[in-house]
């Protein structure tokens, strides 16, 4: 299996206009992979203007928040490449688009790390914090996964949330169920 690193990638399309997306970079070898499935604005932005900044944060109200339909998020100029970053990230790396494989569901974009900055120092993430993330990527397999499995994983990550959360995990974990509760009504 290759490493994936879940971040927050910021694109910009040809007017400028930066988009926000939790998604996982693929490691291989030097470069990263961004894989976003058809359709979506990350793919178009990619296409349109061949650059991304991963934004790491260890807010993971931000991955909660773009899932869930809150994708206003504090940012700022990348130092070189066009695009913006998270203001409160730990670390950023900018990346160029060096080839792309194409494909009828994913389309593989390879990425150059053109530059990488430190913020601060990271802490790491607690038990509440990866149940959140790993929530996120539950919701984006809503229409993918079967419903069993869907109530199986919550049960599960539920455990963390109520031994380790803190307000901003509280919060994230509250606009995931929100949309969860939502999906379970179209369940019947």
């Amino acid at each position: 299996m290759p490493r994936i690193v879940e971040t927050i990638v910021t694109t910009t399309n040809a007017k400028g206009e930066a988009h926000i997306a939790p998604l996982g970079l693929i490691a291989d070898g030097d470069n990263w992979i961004i894989a976003p499935f058809r359709p979506s604005r990350t793919l178009d932005n990619l296409n349109e203007v061949p650059f991304a900044i991963a934004s790491h944060t260890d807010d993971v109200r931000v991955f909660a928040g773009c899932v869930t339909g809150r994708k206003s998020w504090p940012t700022c100029t990348a130092e070189r490449v066009p695009g913006m970053r998270l203001i409160d990230a730990v670390s950023h790396w900018e990346m160029a688009v060096e080839s792309i494989t194409n494909d009828q569901q994913r389309p593989r974009f390879s990425c150059r790390l053109e530059y990488e900055a430190s913020h601060r120092p990271w802490e790491g993430f607690n038990r509440a914090q990866a149940a959140v993330l790993e929530c996120a990527v539950l919701i984006t397999r809503l229409s993918m996964l079967p419903p069993e499995k869907i109530e199986n994983e919550l049960k599960y990550l539920e455990i963390a949330i109520s031994k380790t959360a803190g307000p901003r995990e509280e919060e994230a974990w509250g606009w995931l169920m929100e949309k969860i509760d939502a999906w379970r009504a179209l369940q019947g």
